[in-house]
């Protein structure tokens, strides 16, 4: 796309990591960025997640182990996957993609393009935190891990993991990591208990507090002149073939240069009258608070249990399983639940009955695992989403991405394989 003239104003629907860090990126070109959401920041899955910063472990969701461990575990409600029996159209064509891309050999195709995009993201977190001509960086850092934890209850469950790692070198990625027994684990985090067997510590990654960091990233590009629009519902996006009008509730509306739709799980409605046929699904993931006696100081996965776990500063964040079903389904306490019971086995100290912040949020995935970024049928409208559990890791390379492609600049060689016009399920 270069070549192409910049815009003077841009609308960006959505308000969470993808939109904000398209925005942040718009106004380093001196784009003039309004943005609105039906919430507000934050609204979506960028609040409640687990925050991880993980090249490491930014792998595809649809992977042959769905096959392994049984498709009769997908209709267990506690169980890590879950399918409701009750499905529509729209979820039964995303399965089947799903199933179809969790083949040996369209499973090892999307590793070699997550090895591409190594530890690109990380630069982009990099790039947002400088204070530039257009105004201040985003104050609130990542953290490194020093070093990412995880913990099994076996050493067989440890050999899947590590068999994903020889998978990221056989396909051109690079990850540096100790095998740690599970003393040496409770050395670093008493907070462990005895059935934790076996653990890997990963090198070289990092994570955020998601709350603080929308808050800071929000603040950023209003100091930088951009307007940022909440309880703004959008009905409909017109393209006039000179600009573009976004039409919101109560008859508001907005007319700009271009828009990008950085909607999440809401995208496939507003986006296919522009030629995005490829599903968003809503991988809906749940997550809480706690106050162990021993607050960890590192974050924690426990891939067997699909369990996810971040330090917060004055609480510990847990948050785990994958639901695909409708994005405003309400929240199922059994999920939760569900959490609690694979995550008691492996911890001491936590009175799980004193749970705060429960939350439920519409991850966006994609059956091929990638997300979709880029222009659509028209010039005016381009979209930045189906990143499924990696949209905070990937969205300020999105949004370099999209800010490149909207002023004429060169994007980043790795959006090659990111086009929303794609075919696909």
């Amino acid at each position: 796309m270069a070549g192409v003239a910049a815009p003077d104003h841009v609308v960006v629907v959505g308000a969470g990591f993808v939109g904000l860090s398209t925005a942040w990126y718009l106004q380093e070109a001196g784009v003039k960025v309004t943005v609105v959401d039906r919430g507000g920041v934050a609204s979506g899955s960028s609040w409640g997640n687990a925050g991880w910063l993980t090249p490491a472990l930014t792998l595809p969701i649809a992977e042959p182990a769905i096959f392994a461990n049984g498709l009769k575990m997908m209709l267990d409600p506690t169980s890590p996957l879950y399918i409701p029996l009750k499905t529509d159209a729209k979820l039964l064509r995303f399965l089947l993609g799903f199933a179809w891309h969790s083949m040996p050999k369209r499973w090892e195709a999307a590793m070699r393009i997550f090895s591409e995009i190594g530890v690109t993201g990380l630069d982009a977190f990099d790039e947002i935190a400088q204070r530039t001509a257009a105004g201040p960086g985003v104050a609130e850092q990542t953290k490194p891990a020093n070093p990412f934890l995880t913990g099994f209850t076996s050493f067989k469950d440890r050999d899947s993991l590590l068999h994903e790692f020889e998978m990221i070198e056989k396909t051109g990625g690079n990850v540096e990591y100790e095998l740690l027994t599970g003393d040496q684990l409770r050395g670093i985090e008493p907070t462990l208990s005895d059935n934790v067997a076996a653990g890997v510590a990963i090198k070289n990654q990092r994570y955020i507090n998601p709350p603080k960091f929308m808050a800071s990233l929000a603040e950023s590009v209003i100091e930088r002149g951009g307007d940022i629009i909440g309880a703004f519902n959008v009905t409909d996006i017109r393209d006039n073939k000179n600009s573009v009008t976004v039409i919101g509730s109560e008859g508001r509306a907005i007319t700009a240069d271009h828009v990008v739709l950085a909607t999440g799980a809401w995208m496939t409605d507003m986006a296919k009258k522009f030629g995005v046929n490829v599903v968003v699904q809503a991988g809906r993931g749940y997550s809480f608070t706690v106050e162990p006696e021993h607050m960890p100081t590192h974050p924690i996965y426990f891939p067997t249990q699909r369990v996810a776990c971040t330090p917060l500063g004055d609480r510990f964040r847990i948050a785990g399983t994958m639901e695909f079903r409708d994005v405003n389904h309400k929240l199922e306490p059994k999920r939760i639940e569900a959490i609690v019971a694979a995550a008691t086995p492996v911890y001491k100290g936590i009175n799980w009955e004193h749970r705060k912040e429960e939350w439920v949020g519409g991850r966006p995935c994609t059956a091929d695992g990638l997300p979709l970024i880029g222009r659509t049928g028209s010039e005016r409208v381009s979209v930045g989403g189906g990143h499924g559990m990696w949209g905070v890791a990937l969205g300020p390379l999105t949004g370099k991405i999209l800010a490149a492609q909207i002023t004429g600049q060169d994007a980043p060689a790795i959006a090659r394989h990111f086009n929303p016009l794609r075919k696909g399920f």
